[in-house]
């Protein structure tokens, strides 16, 4: 099970880099969040504990660790600000330029 697990967070990974290296921005956009959605799924599979009682249980026992658990709810909300501040650039980007090729953008570099 856990090479099954870590052969789908290496392609959502790898799925990710590959958009993000298209020349059109709203793939590049997408694959951002692919790659958010492999990291928090790393993030999760390596904090997974096999306990006998939940987190928050009082039960006596093993319990889970709830640490993983507040770090990947934590970068679900920062990478949504993140992708919300890209997709308005994105925004401003096709506006101006009339499209979302990177190459016909000009002004980027100098």
């Amino acid at each position: 099970m856990e090479v099954l697990l870590a052969l789908t967070i290496s392609l959502l990974f790898a799925t990710g880099i590959f958009q993000m290296l298209r020349r059109n921005l709203i793939r590049s956009v997408i694959g951002l969040s692919i790659i958010s959605n492999a990291i928090n799924l790393f993030l999760l599979a390596s904090g997974a504990y096999q306990g006998e009682a939940a987190a928050y249980a009082n039960a006596a026992g093993q319990r889970s660790d709830a640490l993983p658990q507040a770090l990947i709810l934590t970068a679900i909300v920062i990478s949504m600000g993140g992708f919300a501040v890209v997709l308005s650039m994105l925004y401003v980007l096709s506006v101006r330029y009339k499209t979302s090729d990177s190459d016909e953008v000009k002004g980027l570099t100098h």
